[in-house]
């Protein structure tokens, strides 16, 4: 079993209250989980309106699939998400028995 985590820094630049956040949080990760099979939550950054850490996992028997699925993930946020700026993300790759 191989668990992918990816942490993904976003800033919304347009943002101006903590509403308009979890609007953006609750369709990001929506369309996140039906489009890739994947956990993601917000995992920091809480009180700010313009700073969002979305935490995202998936688990895969092949640790490059998984890899692909995050980096997906990623591509997939910076591609169709114009609202939003990709500040920085971490991927690893823990492997199991």
């Amino acid at each position: 079993m191989n668990v992918g985590v990816c942490r993904i820094q976003i800033r919304l630049p347009e943002n101006g209250t903590l509403k308009g956040k979890r609007q953006v949080v609750q369709s990001l990760a929506s369309h996140l989980r039906s489009r890739f099979n994947i956990s993601v939550a917000e995992v920091e950054d809480n009180e700010h309106h313009q700073l969002l850490t979305l935490g995202v996992s998936c688990v895969s028997n092949d640790s490059r699939h998984a890899n692909q699925v995050l980096s997906q993930v990623v591509a997939y946020v910076e591609r169709t998400r114009r609202d939003v700026e990709l500040l920085d993300y971490s991927l690893e790759i823990i492997r199991g028995a």
